[in-house]
């Protein structure tokens, strides 16, 4: 099979931020990364092989000053010197396990550096995605034109509605291709404008952000976006314990940024782990915070309390959702009294292009 993965930025943008906060404040630790499949997955006999096979492409794949270029206009919260390190990064297979068992199921470790083990995850797990819809008979089955039908009904619903929208598929995506169609069509919806029905001309509510895949960004001149991800937490649990690591997190986070990277992902270990060490000092110096877990309705109330036991005006914060919501589901968030306490905005569920999981949308209440 072909190469999958071809261009070092085809990988979600908190990757690169998270590295330069490893890069910065962890530059020698050591992990291990192990794929976990939750739904128990079944893989064709061979698997491991093709993926190992991919994974040795993966040496050739170097960032190009092009890619530089983008990333110093659009994340301009990296410095010069971390683009000179993206030069000389180089991928290496050996730090990647791959096996399978007799029944089946797949096994992936990642071990190393973590600078470098971090940009294993993206295209690992695009991989394994685009890999199963071959062997499935999914691109034998693939039409062009329902696909770009769908995804343009999908980015007007979308827009007609105000809700505002960004793509985050790359680690679920169909293929690479499927993706670059998906990105390309919710920009052109997008700039048409808005709709024409029988009651005339009107513009679209919704807003297009971008798409947290760097390459697609470049390609199509939106911007890349995301922050950051659990396993920052996860790793200073270790150094710093439980109940000390979101404050630590936090402190160093707001270091390396100087304020920019803003949105907070607080539930790695609970909301009362993160609430009962939640300062002031660090309330402040972040946007808001991101809801990736739990009931939506009470996890904006318990944020909405805390900002004003903390003396915090809510409505200076931003909270965003991001648990799997669909459209339906996110107008639970439309809760009409919230929107003269907080603001608010849904990371809903992934639903243009792959139905499953593959773009990320946000509901910006005013």
């Amino acid at each position: 099979m072909k190469q999958i993965i071809s261009h070092l930025t085809d990988n979600d943008a908190y990757t690169f931020s998270c590295q330069y906060y490893i890069l910065q404040k962890y530059p020698r630790a050591e992990v291990e990364y192990n794929f976990f499949d939750r739904n128990d997955t079944i893989y064709p006999e061979g698997f491991a092989g093709l993926v190992e096979e991919q994974l040795g492409y993966m040496p050739q794949v170097m960032i190009t000053q092009e890619e530089i270029s983008f990333m110093k206009r659009r994340m301009y919260y990296l410095p010069e010197w971390y683009f000179t390190f993206l030069r000389g990064y180089r991928f290496n297979p050996h730090e990647v396990t791959v096996t399978q068992d007799e029944a089946g199921h797949l096994q992936i470790t990642v071990r190393g550096k973590w600078y470098s083990a971090i940009m294993w995850e993206m295209p690992i797990l695009a991989t394994i995605s685009e890999l199963m819809h071959y062997l499935r008979g999914d691109f034998e089955r693939y039409n062009l034109e329902v696909e770009r039908k769908r995804a343009i009904e999908k980015t007007r619903e979308i827009l007609k509605n105000g809700i505002v929208l960004g793509d985050m598929g790359t680690r679920r995506r169909f293929s690479f291709d499927h993706h670059d169609m998906v990105v390309k069509i919710m920009k052109e919806t997008y700039e048409q404008g808005g709709y024409q029905d029988e009651a005339g001309y009107h513009k679209w509510t919704g807003k297009l952000t971008g798409t947290s895949n760097v390459y697609l960004a470049m390609k199509h001149d939106l911007t890349p976006i995301g922050t950051m991800s659990h396993q920052l937490i996860q790793f200073e649990e270790n150094i710093s314990g439980v109940f000390e690591c979101n404050f630590n997190v936090m402190k160093k986070f707001s270091d390396v940024y100087d304020g920019d990277n803003g949105i907070y992902l607080y539930d790695c270990f609970g909301d009362k782990v993160f609430f009962n060490n939640l300062s002031k000092r660090m309330a402040m110096m972040f946007t808001g915070l991101r809801v990736d877990s739990g009931d939506e309705q009470e996890q904006t109330e318990k944020i909405i309390e805390k900002y004003k036991s903390l003396g915090i005006n809510p409505k200076t914060k931003q909270v965003v959702y991001s648990n799997g919501l669909d459209i339906t589901k996110s107008r639970i968030t439309e809760k009409r009294e919230w929107h003269d306490c907080v603001k608010l905005s849904c990371d809903k569920g992934k639903t243009v292009g792959n139905p499953e999981k593959c773009a990320y949308l946000l509901k910006q209440l005013a």
